[in-house]
């Protein structure tokens, strides 16, 4: 009967509107949940994977690429701030399905956001890693190359793991260990250093806009859909949609606003709002920025891991000053990135370490900082080990059909919610339910059928690792089964 019992919303509430110095802080506004979403969209998804969807799917058409997977991202967004603003605590997709769902689905949710915060987390702090490697070389001090990337790499032939010969790569577990110990040290310090890498990146996103719009070459543009190659998913239509699974990466994050719920001065009026206005922001930056790259360069040329750089330099001598730049947007970009997983994470261990599911040690509030701080440490070190061993394209793959996942629990309890408590509070309604919540599954789950079967073969077993640890210790230690069981006797 456990793993169906939901929690009742006014436990929930209750929890929501608790004080003292076994909670969270509450210091943030609707400005710093914005920059923070903001903070968690704009990373490796504009710097790095944008270019390469557009040389090998999808073309100039990247763009139509970018309107698809922020679709699916605004039907999930406008669900995610009803939960939001209904039940503003944290554990973002795994307490609303708590709520909604069971407690068994509750645990899915949550052990499948792992692979969003944590793996996000490692996989951006690869990319991270490469820019910094470029920035340091241009600076005239070279990274040793054992030191500077994965030891091991993934070969498709083989279907294996195979050693590249270096040893571990240091600058993402330096930069997951740096942030690790901002988080720590408090919410309020976090949001200041994210602010200012947003502003950072922001402003050479609208600088590589602004001015690389006056150097584009329409022709590069034409075709815009380039003929299927015989090869389905390698432009076309099909390139168009196999695309946007790819760039969906480029949104990740903007759910990460509602894991910081409990530290939201107003969290019914202003979570909503920072989900919803990063989301608007960033969608139209990604559309403009994806049609000056591929106007400035033929979109062959972008296959890259530095394709914003290539695109200007295209430019000529005239925006060579902007080029410098760029390295420096992509670290400060790639870090505030890291920072936001890495806050998300240790809130959802902190809300199911509440709920019994996670042993106590993950629920601990430091006395001073009032931060999950011992599941921020545990977080941080998980997450530097897989991003100094393994390589960027296996993590962004789990990351992405992790996300999707969660968006496809989410959107369908607010159908089922509406569903079954009609009458309960909502602050923010999301529009023509139940249209919205099918568009949201469906259109997730079609970018789902996209990602390659090993991918679906390691989220097999990574659920099958959850599920199996929710019956040897979550139920058997769930604080709701517990009661409800009590007062049964």
């Amino acid at each position: 009967m456990s793993m169906a019992s939901r929690k009742p919303l006014s436990i929930l509430m209750a929890e929501a509107s608790e004080e003292g110095t076994h909670t969270l802080k509450r210091s943030l506004g609707a400005l710093n949940l914005t920059t923070l979403g903001i903070g968690a969209i704009i990373g490796a998804g504009i710097f790095v994977l944008s270019g390469q969807a557009a040389a090998n799917y999808a073309g100039p058409a990247i763009v139509l690429s970018f309107v698809i997977a922020g679709l699916g991202c605004l039907f999930a967004g406008l669900c995610y701030a009803e939960f939001a603003s209904m039940i503003p605590i944290a554990g973002s997709a795994y307490t609303y399905g708590y709520a909604t769902l069971g407690e068994f689905w509750a645990w899915i949710i949550g052990w499948d956001l792992i692979l969003e915060y944590l793996f996000a987390a490692s996989t951006v702090s690869v990319g991270w890693s490469g820019y910094f490697v470029a920035l340091m070389h241009e600076l005239g001090w070279d990274v040793p190359a054992q030191f500077a990337s994965a030891p091991l790499k993934w070969v498709e032939a083989s279907k294996s793991f195979e050693p590249t010969g270096t040893i571990v790569n240091l600058p993402a577990v330096f930069l997951i260990i740096a942030i690790t110990g901002l988080l720590v040290v408090g919410i309020r310090e976090s949001a200041t250093f994210n602010n200012i890498a947003v502003f950072i990146k922001t402003g050479i996103v609208l600088a590589v806009i602004g001015f690389g719009f006056m150097y584009v070459n329409s022709a590069n543009w034409s075709p815009f859909i380039p003929e299927n190659t015989g090869t389905f998913g390698q432009f076309g239509w099909s390139g168009i949609v196999r695309g946007s699974a790819v760039v969906f990466f480029a949104y990740i994050g903007f759910d990460a606003v509602s894991t910081a719920a409990q530290e939201a001065k107003n969290p019914q009026r202003d979570l909503p709002i920072g989900i919803l206005a990063s989301l608007a922001i960033c969608t139209v930056l990604y559309i403009l920025m994806a049609l000056t790259m591929t106007g400035l360069v033929p979109y062959t040329q972008l296959n890259v891991p530095h394709p914003v750089f290539v695109a200007i330099d295209a430019a000529g001598p005239s925006l060579k000053w902007l080029t410098y730049f760029i390295n420096i947007g992509a670290i400060a970009g790639l870090s505030s990135v890291v920072l936001v997983m890495l806050m998300g994470q240790p809130r959802i261990f902190y809300a199911m370490s509440r709920d019994g599911l996670l042993p106590e040690v993950f629920g601990r509030v430091h006395p001073k900082f009032r931060t999950p701080w011992l599941a921020t440490i545990i977080t941080g070190a998980v997450a530097a080990f897989f991003g100094g061993i393994f390589p960027i394209d296996i993590l962004g793959e789990l990351v992405s059909i992790g996300t999707l996942l969660a968006f496809v629990i989410v959107c369908a309890g607010v159908w089922v919610l509406r569903v079954r408590s009609p009458e309960l509070n909502r602050p923010f309604k999301t529009p023509f339910v139940p249209l919205v919540p099918i568009l949201g599954v469906s259109i997730c789950l079609f970018m789902m059928a996209f990602l390659p079967l090993a991918t679906w073969l390691r989220l097999g077993v990574w659920m099958g690792i959850g599920i199996s640890i929710y019956f040897l210790y979550g139920r058997h230690n769930s604080k709701l089964a517990n009661q409800t069981a009590a007062q049964r006797e």
